[in-house]
């Protein structure tokens, strides 16, 4: 009987010391027993239309011109970009291979025309309590040295400024994918609050810095931003294929300007500028040396969301 008892309480005891190591183990990793939750898609496009069609209109919305149309609106899209935005098939459309292609042309007369769509949705949001995951597999223009002036986008608006455009960055814009003049690289963004300076720093806004992705322009990477409302402080976190390269919590700046630019819902973008403030940064552009019919490319994007945390 005694060794029976004996035996049970090792028994017990090899099971808990088990749990313990498991518990440890999962904590350290960054995962616990409650990382249980899974994403649900609630949107997406695989660009998988004809040869040279335009996108759905059912999904997506042309930009046009070289900025919003309205009383004030600032000009060039308000980044001193120079070419004008086109809905033409020349600039925007599906390849027949699953693929967007966004192209950046230099006309005979020296000026650049290019693509700008966003999502006819405005209602992409992070549940409270949950998250919103925005994720694009996307090739920059592979221009090699010629990409000066080039500045390729993949970003989220706060549903507010469709129809505004003049309350930016309160309603908060999250730049997820931009490089400048083929450098190999990309940059994630926060804009909110007011301009200039402001909590956010604008014009600049709470960025990455430079992120090396070393055949960003030879291949299909994914670019991923996840709005997290399941943890406090609340944060936004940017993926490169998969791997954390940047976060901002809702701690670093005042809680109405986190609140106005992050707890609301928002709209998709993509688009290709040339030249303006970025390339301007890095050495300017568009010049003699740069080379027309350089694309963005989109394999697809997908938007998820959860009710819950979740280990990503």
């Amino acid at each position: 009987m005694r060794k029976l008892m004996k035996s049970a309480s090792s028994l017990i005891l090899l099971t808990f010391a088990v749990m313990l190591v498991l518990t440890i183990s999962m904590r350290f990793s960054g995962h616990s027993l409650a990382d249980t939750v899974t994403w649900t898609q609630v949107w997406g496009d695989e660009f998988n239309g004809s040869a040279n069609s335009g996108v759905n209109n059912s999904d997506w919305q042309y930009d046009t011109g070289h900025g919003y149309s309205c009383s004030g609106c600032p000009a060039n899209w308000g980044t001193g970009e120079i070419e004008s935005m086109s809905n033409s098939t020349a600039n925007v459309y599906q390849d027949g291979q699953g693929h967007l292609v966004i192209k950046a042309i230099r006309g005979t007369d020296g000026n650049w025309t290019s693509g700008r769509i966003e999502t006819q949705r405005t209602d992409f949001a992070a549940p409270l309590g949950g998250q919103l995951k925005i994720t694009a597999s996307l090739q920059q223009p592979n221009v090699a040295a010629g990409a000066a002036g080039y500045w390729p986008a993949f970003w989220m608006l706060g549903a507010q400024f469709r129809g505004n455009y003049l309350n930016w960055p309160g309603v908060g814009e999250v730049s997820i994918m931009e490089d400048a003049n083929g450098r190999s690289s990309e940059f994630a963004t926060l804009h909110c609050g007011v301009v200039p300076g402001g909590p956010c720093n604008e014009f600049t806004g709470l960025s990455s810095g430079e992120q090396s992705c070393p055949d960003c322009q030879s291949a299909f990477h994914t670019y991923t931003v996840i709005i997290d409302r399941s943890v406090s402080p609340e944060q936004i976190r940017w993926k490169l294929d998969g791997r954390n390269i940047f976060s901002v919590n809702a701690s670093q700046v005042p809680a109405d300007v986190w609140s106005a630019a992050v707890d609301h819902s928002f709209l998709i973008g993509f688009n290709l500028a040339m030249g303006g403030a970025l390339p301007m940064a890095f050495g300017g552009g568009p010049n003699s040396t740069t080379v027309s019919d350089g694309s963005l490319m989109v394999d697809y994007i997908h938007v998820y969301t959860t009710s819950g945390a979740t280990v990503e």
